[in-house]
Protein backbone atom coordinates (compact mmCIF):
# COMPACT_ATOMS: atom_id res chain seq x y z
CA UNK A 1 0.00 0.00 0.00
CA UNK A 2 2.72 2.32 0.76
CA UNK A 3 4.56 2.07 -2.69
CA UNK A 4 0.90 2.23 -4.07
CA UNK A 5 0.51 5.27 -2.20
CA UNK A 6 4.29 6.31 -3.22
CA UNK A 7 3.54 5.84 -7.14
CA UNK A 8 0.34 7.54 -6.84
CA UNK A 9 2.47 10.39 -5.26
CA UNK A 10 4.78 10.39 -8.11
CA UNK A 11 2.02 10.25 -10.83
CA UNK A 12 0.29 13.60 -9.11
CA UNK A 13 3.89 15.43 -8.48
CA UNK A 14 4.04 15.10 -12.55
CA UNK A 15 0.49 15.24 -13.40
CA UNK A 16 1.56 18.70 -11.32
CA UNK A 17 4.11 19.33 -12.70
CA UNK A 18 3.03 19.00 -16.29
CA UNK A 19 0.06 21.35 -15.81
CA UNK A 20 2.15 23.92 -14.52
CA UNK A 21 4.05 23.61 -17.48
CA UNK A 22 1.54 24.24 -20.20
CA UNK A 23 0.00 26.79 -17.62
CA UNK A 24 3.19 28.53 -17.79
CA UNK A 25 3.66 28.24 -21.66
CA UNK A 26 0.27 29.30 -22.38
CA UNK A 27 0.87 31.99 -20.50
CA UNK A 28 3.98 33.06 -21.79
CA UNK A 29 2.22 32.65 -25.34
CA UNK A 30 -0.79 34.86 -24.42
CA UNK A 31 1.92 37.63 -23.11
CA UNK A 32 3.97 37.05 -26.39
CA UNK A 33 0.88 37.49 -28.80
CA UNK A 34 0.11 41.07 -26.51
CA UNK A 35 3.64 42.31 -26.50
CA UNK A 36 4.05 42.02 -22.92
CA UNK A 37 6.11 38.55 -22.80
CA UNK A 38 9.51 38.27 -23.06
CA UNK A 39 10.81 37.63 -27.01
CA UNK A 40 13.56 35.09 -25.62
CA UNK A 41 11.41 32.13 -27.80
CA UNK A 42 11.25 34.17 -30.85
CA UNK A 43 15.07 35.26 -30.37
CA UNK A 44 15.89 31.65 -29.85
CA UNK A 45 13.84 30.04 -33.13
CA UNK A 46 16.01 32.82 -35.21
CA UNK A 47 19.09 32.51 -34.27
CA UNK A 48 18.59 28.57 -34.80
CA UNK A 49 17.81 29.32 -38.69
CA UNK A 50 20.95 31.16 -39.45
CA UNK A 51 23.56 28.52 -38.58
CA UNK A 52 20.42 26.36 -40.54
CA UNK A 53 20.68 28.70 -43.46
CA UNK A 54 24.70 28.70 -43.02
CA UNK A 55 25.07 25.28 -43.85
CA UNK A 56 22.54 25.19 -46.92
CA UNK A 57 24.30 27.77 -48.27
CA UNK A 58 27.59 26.16 -48.34
CA UNK A 59 26.74 23.09 -49.19
CA UNK A 60 23.92 23.85 -52.11
CA UNK A 61 24.61 27.24 -53.01
CA UNK A 62 22.86 27.62 -55.97
CA UNK A 63 19.49 27.19 -54.43
CA UNK A 64 20.60 28.89 -51.24
CA UNK A 65 21.67 32.40 -52.41
CA UNK A 66 23.81 33.51 -49.66
CA UNK A 67 21.57 36.66 -49.26
CA UNK A 68 19.05 34.32 -47.64
CA UNK A 69 19.97 35.39 -44.29
CA UNK A 70 18.05 38.67 -44.87
CA UNK A 71 15.29 36.53 -44.02
CA UNK A 72 16.11 35.97 -40.32
CA UNK A 73 17.02 39.86 -40.22
CA UNK A 74 13.72 40.45 -41.64
CA UNK A 75 11.19 38.35 -39.20
CA UNK A 76 13.48 39.96 -36.34
CA UNK A 77 12.73 43.61 -37.14
CA UNK A 78 8.86 42.34 -37.08
CA UNK A 79 9.42 40.11 -33.59
CA UNK A 80 12.37 41.30 -31.46
CA UNK A 81 13.44 44.21 -29.49
CA UNK A 82 16.11 46.44 -30.42
CA UNK A 83 18.82 44.78 -28.21
CA UNK A 84 17.68 40.98 -29.08
CA UNK A 85 17.83 42.27 -32.86
CA UNK A 86 21.45 43.38 -32.10
CA UNK A 87 22.60 39.99 -30.88
CA UNK A 88 20.54 38.42 -33.99
CA UNK A 89 22.58 40.32 -36.45
CA UNK A 90 25.65 39.15 -34.90
CA UNK A 91 25.25 36.02 -36.00
CA UNK A 92 24.26 36.50 -39.30
CA UNK A 93 27.28 38.44 -39.56
CA UNK A 94 28.81 35.39 -38.24
CA UNK A 95 27.10 33.41 -40.76
CA UNK A 96 28.69 35.83 -43.54
CA UNK A 97 31.91 35.49 -42.10
CA UNK A 98 32.02 31.68 -42.17
CA UNK A 99 30.47 31.13 -45.78
CA UNK A 100 32.94 33.64 -46.65
CA UNK A 101 35.92 31.88 -45.91
CA UNK A 102 34.22 28.00 -46.84
CA UNK A 103 33.56 29.16 -50.44
CA UNK A 104 36.32 31.21 -51.24
CA UNK A 105 36.54 34.56 -52.84
CA UNK A 106 33.75 35.96 -54.63
CA UNK A 107 36.45 36.50 -58.02
CA UNK A 108 37.03 32.47 -58.19
CA UNK A 109 33.05 32.03 -59.20
CA UNK A 110 29.11 32.54 -59.03
CA UNK A 111 27.11 31.94 -55.08
CA UNK A 112 29.98 33.34 -52.92
CA UNK A 113 29.11 36.16 -50.76
CA UNK A 114 29.70 39.66 -53.52
CA UNK A 115 30.25 42.76 -51.35
CA UNK A 116 26.24 43.08 -52.54
CA UNK A 117 25.54 40.65 -50.91
CA UNK A 118 27.28 42.11 -47.68
CA UNK A 119 25.27 45.86 -48.56
CA UNK A 120 21.87 43.83 -49.06
CA UNK A 121 21.96 42.21 -45.73
CA UNK A 122 23.23 45.12 -43.89
CA UNK A 123 20.65 47.54 -45.76
CA UNK A 124 18.02 44.96 -44.48
CA UNK A 125 19.51 45.36 -40.77
CA UNK A 126 19.41 49.00 -40.72
CA UNK A 127 16.05 49.59 -42.09
CA UNK A 128 15.03 46.63 -39.56
CA UNK A 129 16.59 48.40 -36.70
CA UNK A 130 14.56 51.28 -37.35
CA UNK A 131 11.56 49.85 -37.71
CA UNK A 132 12.52 47.63 -34.03
CA UNK A 133 13.31 51.18 -32.28
CA UNK A 134 9.99 52.77 -33.83
CA UNK A 135 7.94 49.82 -32.18
CA UNK A 136 9.73 50.40 -29.04
CA UNK A 137 9.09 53.94 -28.72
CA UNK A 138 5.82 53.66 -29.64
CA UNK A 139 5.13 50.93 -26.91
CA UNK A 140 2.88 48.94 -29.18
CA UNK A 141 4.32 45.05 -31.29
CA UNK A 142 3.46 44.80 -34.03
CA UNK A 143 1.81 41.66 -33.56
CA UNK A 144 -0.58 43.77 -31.08
CA UNK A 145 -0.66 46.86 -33.60
CA UNK A 146 -3.32 46.14 -36.00
CA UNK A 147 -5.90 44.78 -33.46
CA UNK A 148 -5.35 48.06 -31.19
CA UNK A 149 -6.75 49.55 -34.93
CA UNK A 150 -9.46 47.52 -35.38
CA UNK A 151 -10.70 48.09 -32.17
CA UNK A 152 -10.45 51.86 -32.86
CA UNK A 153 -12.42 51.89 -36.01
CA UNK A 154 -14.93 49.98 -34.21
CA UNK A 155 -15.24 52.57 -31.23
CA UNK A 156 -15.60 55.00 -34.01
CA UNK A 157 -18.03 53.15 -35.56
CA UNK A 158 -19.74 52.37 -32.78
CA UNK A 159 -19.59 55.87 -30.77
CA UNK A 160 -21.20 56.89 -34.60
CA UNK A 161 -24.36 54.41 -33.69
CA UNK A 162 -27.83 56.21 -34.06
CA UNK A 163 -30.12 55.34 -31.34
CA UNK A 164 -33.78 53.45 -32.21
CA UNK A 165 -36.25 55.64 -32.59
CA UNK A 166 -39.78 55.45 -32.16
CA UNK A 167 -42.53 54.61 -34.86
CA UNK A 168 -42.85 56.85 -37.70
CA UNK A 169 -39.03 58.13 -37.95
CA UNK A 170 -36.72 56.58 -39.86
CA UNK A 171 -32.63 57.33 -39.60
CA UNK A 172 -29.57 56.27 -41.38
CA UNK A 173 -26.12 57.61 -41.55
CA UNK A 174 -23.23 56.75 -44.22
CA UNK A 175 -20.04 57.81 -43.18
CA UNK A 176 -16.71 57.09 -45.87
CA UNK A 177 -13.26 58.11 -45.55
CA UNK A 178 -10.81 59.88 -47.38
CA UNK A 179 -8.66 57.50 -49.70
CA UNK A 180 -10.78 54.41 -49.34
CA UNK A 181 -9.34 54.71 -45.14
CA UNK A 182 -10.74 52.84 -42.25
CA UNK A 183 -10.53 56.15 -40.23
CA UNK A 184 -12.16 59.50 -40.70
CA UNK A 185 -12.31 62.55 -39.44
CA UNK A 186 -15.94 63.14 -39.71
CA UNK A 187 -17.86 61.65 -36.90
CA UNK A 188 -21.61 61.95 -35.11
CA UNK A 189 -22.51 61.55 -31.57
CA UNK A 190 -25.98 60.43 -30.80
CA UNK A 191 -28.69 60.16 -27.88
CA UNK A 192 -32.02 60.22 -26.84
CA UNK A 193 -32.55 62.55 -23.81
CA UNK A 194 -35.33 63.97 -22.19
CA UNK A 195 -36.63 60.48 -21.13
CA UNK A 196 -36.49 59.21 -24.27
CA UNK A 197 -38.97 61.97 -25.91
CA UNK A 198 -35.62 64.37 -27.62
CA UNK A 199 -33.09 63.12 -30.09
CA UNK A 200 -29.77 64.79 -29.60
CA UNK A 201 -27.46 64.30 -32.91
CA UNK A 202 -23.90 66.14 -33.51
CA UNK A 203 -22.43 66.06 -36.94
CA UNK A 204 -18.48 67.54 -36.08
CA UNK A 205 -15.77 67.60 -39.30
CA UNK A 206 -12.19 67.58 -37.95
CA UNK A 207 -9.49 69.38 -39.37
CA UNK A 208 -7.70 67.53 -41.84
CA UNK A 209 -8.57 64.98 -43.66
CA UNK A 210 -8.30 60.35 -42.97
CA UNK A 211 -5.19 59.52 -41.34
CA UNK A 212 -4.50 62.77 -40.20
CA UNK A 213 -7.67 63.34 -38.28
CA UNK A 214 -8.60 60.53 -37.22
CA UNK A 215 -6.76 60.43 -33.69
CA UNK A 216 -8.46 63.77 -32.98
CA UNK A 217 -11.82 62.91 -34.25
CA UNK A 218 -11.46 59.75 -31.75
CA UNK A 219 -10.64 61.92 -28.80
CA UNK A 220 -13.59 64.44 -29.46
CA UNK A 221 -15.54 61.78 -30.43
CA UNK A 222 -15.12 60.74 -26.93
CA UNK A 223 -15.47 63.80 -25.22
CA UNK A 224 -18.66 65.12 -27.04
CA UNK A 225 -20.01 61.96 -26.14
CA UNK A 226 -19.71 62.50 -22.68
CA UNK A 227 -20.59 66.14 -22.82
CA UNK A 228 -24.26 65.23 -25.02
CA UNK A 229 -26.76 64.81 -22.58
CA UNK A 230 -24.98 65.85 -19.70
CA UNK A 231 -25.95 70.09 -20.51
CA UNK A 232 -28.60 71.59 -21.31
CA UNK A 233 -28.58 71.86 -25.44
CA UNK A 234 -27.74 75.31 -25.94
CA UNK A 235 -24.67 74.34 -23.52
CA UNK A 236 -23.03 71.42 -25.94
CA UNK A 237 -21.50 73.77 -28.50
CA UNK A 238 -20.14 76.16 -26.02
CA UNK A 239 -18.67 73.05 -23.82
CA UNK A 240 -17.02 71.40 -27.20
CA UNK A 241 -15.41 74.91 -27.73
CA UNK A 242 -13.97 75.14 -24.39
CA UNK A 243 -12.56 71.59 -24.82
CA UNK A 244 -10.93 72.39 -28.07
CA UNK A 245 -9.30 75.33 -27.04
CA UNK A 246 -7.77 73.44 -23.83
CA UNK A 247 -6.56 70.78 -26.18
CA UNK A 248 -3.97 73.42 -27.72
CA UNK A 249 -3.75 71.47 -30.92
CA UNK A 250 -1.66 73.15 -33.86
CA UNK A 251 -4.71 72.30 -36.06
CA UNK A 252 -7.71 72.26 -33.32
CA UNK A 253 -10.56 73.52 -35.00
CA UNK A 254 -13.54 71.74 -36.31
CA UNK A 255 -16.78 72.53 -37.63
CA UNK A 256 -20.27 71.06 -35.76
CA UNK A 257 -23.93 71.04 -36.10
CA UNK A 258 -26.06 70.28 -33.46
CA UNK A 259 -29.47 68.97 -33.97
CA UNK A 260 -32.30 68.83 -31.15
CA UNK A 261 -35.27 66.65 -32.13
CA UNK A 262 -38.92 66.53 -30.54
CA UNK A 263 -39.75 63.09 -31.35
CA UNK A 264 -43.36 63.91 -30.57
CA UNK A 265 -43.98 66.93 -32.09
CA UNK A 266 -41.26 66.41 -34.59
CA UNK A 267 -40.05 70.50 -33.27
CA UNK A 268 -36.35 71.22 -33.46
CA UNK A 269 -33.40 73.41 -33.05
CA UNK A 270 -30.09 73.11 -35.09
CA UNK A 271 -26.73 75.19 -33.72
CA UNK A 272 -24.57 75.16 -35.76
CA UNK A 273 -20.39 75.94 -35.32
CA UNK A 274 -19.04 76.74 -38.48
CA UNK A 275 -20.96 73.74 -40.13
CA UNK A 276 -22.52 73.62 -43.61
CA UNK A 277 -26.48 74.42 -43.26
CA UNK A 278 -28.74 71.03 -43.07
CA UNK A 279 -31.56 71.11 -45.85
CA UNK A 280 -34.78 69.83 -45.01
CA UNK A 281 -37.19 68.19 -47.72
CA UNK A 282 -40.66 69.65 -47.39
CA UNK A 283 -43.19 67.47 -48.32
CA UNK A 284 -46.18 69.60 -49.18
CA UNK A 285 -43.95 71.64 -52.14
CA UNK A 286 -41.64 69.04 -52.61
CA UNK A 287 -38.36 71.58 -52.30
CA UNK A 288 -35.26 71.76 -49.93
CA UNK A 289 -34.70 73.91 -47.53
CA UNK A 290 -31.41 75.49 -45.94
CA UNK A 291 -31.45 75.81 -42.24
CA UNK A 292 -28.79 76.90 -40.65
CA UNK A 293 -27.94 78.57 -37.39
CA UNK A 294 -25.52 80.97 -36.28
CA UNK A 295 -21.72 80.50 -34.51
CA UNK A 296 -18.48 80.21 -35.58
CA UNK A 297 -15.69 77.33 -35.73
CA UNK A 298 -14.94 75.08 -32.56
CA UNK A 299 -11.75 76.08 -30.78
CA UNK A 300 -10.81 79.27 -32.50
CA UNK A 301 -11.72 81.60 -29.55
CA UNK A 302 -13.16 81.61 -26.18
CA UNK A 303 -16.59 82.67 -25.29
CA UNK A 304 -18.39 81.93 -28.77
CA UNK A 305 -22.22 82.52 -28.99
CA UNK A 306 -24.30 80.33 -31.28
CA UNK A 307 -27.91 80.91 -31.90
CA UNK A 308 -30.39 78.60 -32.91
CA UNK A 309 -32.83 78.28 -35.84
CA UNK A 310 -35.85 76.48 -35.30
CA UNK A 311 -38.29 74.32 -37.73
CA UNK A 312 -40.21 71.47 -37.74
CA UNK A 313 -40.57 68.13 -39.52
CA UNK A 314 -44.09 67.66 -40.26
CA UNK A 315 -45.19 64.00 -41.67
CA UNK A 316 -43.18 63.24 -44.87
CA UNK A 317 -40.83 65.71 -44.11
CA UNK A 318 -36.70 64.99 -44.52
CA UNK A 319 -33.81 66.23 -42.62
CA UNK A 320 -30.38 66.05 -44.62
CA UNK A 321 -27.32 66.79 -42.32
CA UNK A 322 -23.78 66.81 -43.97
CA UNK A 323 -20.20 67.42 -44.03
CA UNK A 324 -18.18 69.49 -46.74
CA UNK A 325 -16.46 66.63 -48.28
CA UNK A 326 -19.62 65.85 -49.77
CA UNK A 327 -20.30 68.95 -51.76
CA UNK A 328 -17.10 71.03 -51.75
CA UNK A 329 -14.72 70.39 -54.58
CA UNK A 330 -11.98 72.72 -55.89
CA UNK A 331 -13.39 72.67 -59.51
CA UNK A 332 -17.03 73.48 -58.53
CA UNK A 333 -18.63 76.06 -56.27
CA UNK A 334 -20.29 74.91 -53.11
CA UNK A 335 -23.97 75.98 -54.04
CA UNK A 336 -23.31 74.11 -56.96
CA UNK A 337 -22.60 71.11 -54.72
CA UNK A 338 -25.47 71.18 -52.97
CA UNK A 339 -27.78 71.53 -55.44
CA UNK A 340 -26.29 67.73 -57.19
CA UNK A 341 -27.18 66.67 -53.91
CA UNK A 342 -30.58 67.97 -53.70
CA UNK A 343 -30.94 66.62 -57.12
CA UNK A 344 -29.93 63.27 -56.71
CA UNK A 345 -32.21 63.00 -53.25
CA UNK A 346 -35.03 64.00 -55.61
CA UNK A 347 -34.93 60.03 -56.47
CA UNK A 348 -35.53 59.12 -53.24
CA UNK A 349 -38.77 61.12 -52.88
CA UNK A 350 -41.29 58.93 -54.15
CA UNK A 351 -39.84 55.16 -53.53
CA UNK A 352 -37.84 56.55 -49.87
CA UNK A 353 -35.17 57.32 -48.15
CA UNK A 354 -34.40 53.72 -46.87
CA UNK A 355 -30.60 53.12 -48.03
CA UNK A 356 -30.59 56.08 -49.34
CA UNK A 357 -27.60 57.70 -47.51
CA UNK A 358 -24.94 55.39 -48.65
CA UNK A 359 -26.38 55.86 -52.22
CA UNK A 360 -26.12 59.69 -52.06
CA UNK A 361 -22.82 59.55 -51.42
CA UNK A 362 -21.72 56.96 -54.39
CA UNK A 363 -23.43 59.41 -56.68
CA UNK A 364 -22.56 62.82 -55.06
CA UNK A 365 -19.23 62.15 -54.06
CA UNK A 366 -17.99 58.46 -54.92
CA UNK A 367 -14.15 59.89 -55.85
CA UNK A 368 -13.41 62.67 -53.59
CA UNK A 369 -10.53 62.55 -51.92
CA UNK A 370 -12.29 63.78 -48.36
CA UNK A 371 -13.94 62.27 -45.75
CA UNK A 372 -17.52 62.41 -46.17
CA UNK A 373 -20.69 62.12 -44.08
CA UNK A 374 -24.55 62.18 -44.37
CA UNK A 375 -27.40 61.56 -41.87
CA UNK A 376 -30.92 61.16 -42.94
CA UNK A 377 -33.71 62.12 -40.57
CA UNK A 378 -37.30 61.29 -41.86
CA UNK A 379 -41.13 61.24 -40.84
CA UNK A 380 -43.05 58.74 -42.10
CA UNK A 381 -46.01 60.62 -44.15
CA UNK A 382 -48.75 58.26 -41.89
CA UNK A 383 -47.08 59.59 -38.64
Amino acid sequence: MARRGGVESVSARLRKAVHRVRVSLRKSAVDYFRGDGADTIALAGLLATVPAITFGTINNSEWISPAALVLPIVAGALLLRPASLLGLYAACAGGLIVETLVLGPYTDGPARVTPGTVLVVAACGFFGLLIAQFRARVGVPWRRGGTMLFDLRERIRVQSALPRLPKGWHREMALRPAGGQSFSGDFVVAARTSGGRTLEVVLTDVSGKGMDAASRALLLSGAFGGLLGSLPPHGFLPAANGYLLRQDWDEGFATSIHLVLDLESGDYELLSAGHLPALQLNAGTGRWEEKSGDGPLLGVYDGAQFHPVKGSLRPGDVLMLFTDGLVEAADRDLSEGIDRLTGEADRYVTAGFEGAAWHLIEAVAKDVNDDRALLLLCRDAGS
